[in-house]
């Protein structure tokens, strides 16, 4: 399922299972990818977000608490939710058959996608920064 990643894009999948784990959670979602790449501060991500009228670390802030922590339990691997596959299936979809996912097709894909906690928070600091403008 990953074998399209670029360097980077495994950076912050790496990423985003350490985000798993320091929530205690057993699973891989939307949330812990979206987290990883705000941590990545990649520049087209920055801008889109700056395009959003969002700020990182007010997405960041909204993710981890609509995240919590997990029970406190140690299990054998960590699972891939449905949710994130979508994305990774959306984001391969968007690009030439010979391409690599880069972090910024993660993103587009995880706002594109539309039904996560993630995209629901990117939307929701999108709106308040477009309320606060006015």
């Amino acid at each position: 399922m990953f074998s399209r990643f670029s360097p980077a894009a495994r950076r912050v999948l790496r990423a985003a299972e350490q985000e798993c784990r320091n929530h205690n959670h057993y699973y891989v979602g939307v949330e812990h990818v979206l987290l990883a790449l705000l941590e990545e501060r990649d520049p087209q991500i920055e801008e889109s977000l700056r395009r959003l009228g969002a700020r990182s670390a007010d997405v960041y802030a909204e993710l981890r608490r609509a995240l919590g922590t997990g029970e406190d339990r140690l299990w054998d691997g960590i699972l891939v939710t449905p949710r994130v596959r979508t994305v990774v299936q959306r984001a391969e979809s968007a690009l030439d058959p010979d391409a690599e996912i880069e972090p910024l097709d993660l993103f587009e894909a995880i706002r594109a996608e539309g039904q996560s906690v993630s995209a629901a928070v990117l939307r929701g600091v999108s709106r308040n920064a477009d309320t606060a403008s006015r």
